[in-house]
């Protein structure tokens, strides 16, 4: 079956790593030559910032593909392909709506690096979000950053996440597009960017078809990318959601799902 599998795309938090965001190195690395072997392509596919992505791969970042930023920032290899950019009055809209509502924690994200605006956040939250956003600045005002946007990346409190998504989709109807990979966080991004507009560059680059393409999710955001591909693979631990627009389930992300399903795809 693996034989006509071209692209593989794995969404990362609950799906590709654990919870404590480890992942079976020289498993992946065994799997990942029968991949290159039958010419089929590794795609990390995050709302995560690039950055974070590519240290997760050491020292072999530059054999796989990246769709970070939910399909804002997309890199082939060494290449970069692809990377939105967000209007300045959509970013000030945004800003100016976020400014209404001081419980949203908002993290700016560029090309160069994300941001957090000081006054707004704690230290604490700074460093929590460093975790995620290896390149992150502090700053005295959102309107100032000069950086090419991709994308908003609040924080909202847990039980108001479908109050706030619903919110920013009706005040911003048209600007941005709110996604969640559930709990607590939302992305705002150019309309029309997801992960399977990321996907979609590069089975154009490469010459390949959606049916030739597998996928990996848990969340919200990653449905359009499992709508999108062949193959399409919900963790156990997804939310239901997420189990309907799949065609299969594989283990949770603590089981190493990804890495037992794609052993049977490349056996």
């Amino acid at each position: 079956m693996g034989d006509n599998i071209k692209l593989v795309a794995v969404d990362v938090d609950g799906t590709f790593v654990r919870s404590d965001y480890t992942y079976d190195v020289p498993r992946f690395k065994r799997i990942l030559s029968r991949m290159k072997n039958v010419g089929c392509h590794f795609v990390v596919a995050s709302g995560n910032q690039y950055y974070q992505l590519r240290d997760l791969f050491p020292e072999y970042d530059e054999e796989l593909s990246f769709v970070a930023e939910n399909g804002a920032f997309v890199k082939d290899g060494k290449e970069l392909i692809f990377t939105a950019n967000m209007p300045k009055e959509t970013v000030d809209s945004v800003i100016d709506v976020c400014r209404e509502y001081p419980e949203i924690l908002n993290v700016l994200c560029g090309v160069d690096s994300a941001y957090c605006q000081r006054g707004t956040v704690s230290q604490e939250f700074y460093e929590l979000t460093s975790i995620y956003y290896h390149r992150l600045k502090w700053v005295d005002d959102f309107k100032e950053v000069k950086d090419q946007i991709l994308k908003f990346a609040p924080t909202v409190p847990e039980e108001k996440t479908y109050d706030y998504y619903d919110m920013f989709r009706k005040r911003l109807n048209g600007k941005v597009e709110a996604t969640t990979s559930g709990h607590d966080s939302i992305d705002l991004i150019v309309p029309g960017c997801h992960k399977a507009s990321g996907l979609k560059r590069l089975v154009e680059r490469w010459g390949i078809s959606p049916e030739q393409c597998a996928a990996f999710g848990d969340g919200g955001n990653d449905i359009e990318m499992l709508n999108y591909c062949g193959y399409s693979y919900a963790m156990e631990n997804a939310s239901e959601n997420v189990k309907n627009a799949a065609k299969f389930r594989c283990p949770s992300n603590e089981d190493d799902g990804v890495l037992v399903t794609l052993e049977k795809l490349f056996a």
